[in-house]
């Protein structure tokens, strides 16, 4: 017998014996006045009997991994008798609270005995309980390192949006200021553009190009620039003396001649392709 299964067995043991020599006592005791001597003893010890034969063959199949209900009935039976002579005798005794103490332990032994069976029937071996607690610990590793790998992973990520977040704050402040400078350069070069006096001061710190001809100052304008073609689709590109010889014709159409805006957007206007540079320099030549 094992050391687990012993602390089951004892206490079934134990208070087996204790309910046996109560309930042989408590016969003697009972039915010694109403019958011989002799026959009180034969009745006692045939309940106990009884019992102690049903206890023994129960446990018996119990070892062979059997179970009959007929004899866990008997055995229950003669408990139940057992009980009941007791609370009999409580009752017609003089101190029938102290007997009715003690007349639970017929049935308190058949449970013990229930217990004892059950831990029986669910207990392992050695091999198996340390191969659940194996299985047991290493599933209480995976979770702990699951753990662990989920809050490392939040802790990267909260450290990664709160870099993208400092580093798009930074970015959306640097735009603004550039974006504030910016609107106040233009406006005032617009202010520039639109005074009085912008075109007659510029002009005065400068000389003719031509005789008789006063040249026409014009700011840059903040505003859409227009698409240059792509170079598959451009027509073929013009030598320096055909773009001078256009630019001129098309400033020269209207009287008094046009200003670089309005010629470089009617030269695009007529499907005429030239860079910016190209198209300043020749307005620069021919003006």
């Amino acid at each position: 017998m094992s050391g687990k299964t012993t602390k089951t067995v004892l206490p079934a043991v134990a208070m087996t014996a204790v309910s046996m020599v109560l309930t042989l006592a408590v016969v003697l005791m009972w039915l010694g006045t109403a019958v011989p001597w002799l026959v009180a003893l034969v009745v006692g010890l045939g309940i106990d009997g009884g019992w102690l034969a049903t206890l023994a063959y129960e446990r018996r199949l119990a070892a062979q991994g059997d179970h009959s209900r007929v004899v866990t009935a008997v055995g229950w039976l003669f408990g139940l008798i057992a009980t009941g002579f007791l609370i009999a005798h409580a009752l017609t005794a003089e101190a029938s609270a102290a007997w009715l103490a003690v007349a639970w332990l017929p049935i308190a032994a058949k449970a013990l005995w229930l217990v004892h069976s059950l831990w029986e029937r669910t207990a392992l071996t050695t091999a198996a309980l340390d191969a659940i607690r194996g299985i047991q610990q290493e599933a209480r590793d995976e979770a702990a390192v699951a753990r662990a790998r989920l809050r490392a992973e939040a802790t990267s990520e909260e450290t990664r949006l709160a870099a993208v977040t400092s580093a798009g704050a930074r970015v959306a402040r640097v735009q603004a200021r550039t974006a504030k400078t910016l609107a106040g350069a233009w406006s005032t070069l617009e202010e520039a553009r639109q005074g009085e006096d912008t075109s007659r001061a510029l002009t005065s710190v400068t000389s003719r190009v031509t005789p008789g001809v006063t040249p026409r100052w014009e700011l840059p304008v903040w505003g859409p620039v227009e698409q240059v073609p792509a170079l598959e689709s451009a027509p073929p590109a013009l030598t320096d003396d055909e773009l001078d010889a256009l630019v001129d014709r098309i400033r020269t159409s209207q009287t008094p001649a046009l200003s670089y805006r309005e010629m470089a957007t009617r030269f695009r206007a007529a499907g005429h392709s030239a860079s910016e540079v190209r198209l300043r320099a020749a307005w620069k030549r021919v003006a």
